[in-house]
């Protein structure tokens, strides 16, 4: 057994995912550094996102294993991995709609209590939670729209506001799925500056279509293309790379 590392946060050795004959992900070795931000790229159907439901665990691996800080959880629950922090921005990032914004981050903070949803609660006995949650509104900027209805919102500050309930959890390692997505020119700058500044003390693993934001953001790049690793490095060994400009020509991420 090779010796783990105590710089990297996730260790994958030859991650495979099989469906039904054929190889989502094959033989994947993954390290991500900790304290680094990490883009996974690739063109359609390379992988990417089974790689993540892999690290999850909303997939098992057909083979392979995962290291966590050293542990081994590749037989491990989404719920168990979730605990021990690592975090997906789509399993908690449900914006109820009805509630204010301060609310759902509040809602999200509540989570680890175990009080989610015991909405018969005294107002006075949460409101411990209030300075965190102005303190989460403020790092994503939606301080002034704390008592403003969550479905009002534009859908870059919805972006925002999952940001902020992703936070309340206090990952040590975020997993952003495509955190770009359907959003227009100001709005993707201002999800990559919260992406950076977000980042501080804490890991990110993110698929990212818009290499214009992955250029900015990431520390290191792993490259898949047909569920296999093509190349990995920084943005300026990845750019110039003939085998990674090929696999994307005429091709769109998944």
């Amino acid at each position: 057994m090779n010796a783990v590392s105590t710089d990297n946060i996730i260790e994958a050795s030859g991650l495979t995912k099989n469906f039904a004959g054929f190889a989502a992900v094959s033989d994947v070795d993954l390290n991500v550094r900790r304290h680094s931000i990490h883009a996974l790229i690739g063109p359609n159907g390379a992988g990417k996102t089974t790689t993540f439901n892999l690290i999850t665990k909303f997939l098992a691996p057909s083979s392979g294993r995962i290291l966590y800080n050293g542990t081994d959880i590749t037989s491990e629950s989404p719920a168990r991995v979730a605990r021990r922090g690592i975090v997906r921005s789509f399993q908690i990032s449900a914006i109820f709609p009805r509630m204010t914004v301060g609310e759902n981050v509040r809602i999200a903070l509540q989570r680890p209590l175990g009080t989610s949803f015991r909405f018969w609660q005294s107002e006075r006995s949460l409101r411990v939670l209030s300075e965190r949650v102005d303190e989460l509104l403020t790092a994503v900027g939606l301080t002034d729209q704390r008592d403003q209805t969550a479905a009002g919102l534009p859908y870059g500050r919805k972006r925002a506001l999952e940001f902020a309930t992703t936070l309340a959890l206090e990952p040590e390692l975020m997993l952003l799925d495509e955190p770009t997505s359907g959003l227009g020119n100001e709005d993707v700058d201002r999800i990559a500056e919260l992406i950076r500044k977000v980042s501080a003390n804490r890991t990110i693993l993110m698929v990212e279509h818009n290499l214009s934001v992955v250029s900015r953001l990431a520390d290191m790049i792993t490259v898949l293309a047909r569920g296999r690793i093509l190349a990995e490095g920084d943005y300026s060994e990845i750019s110039n790379n003939q085998q990674v400009i090929e696999a994307y020509i005429g091709g769109e991420d998944d």
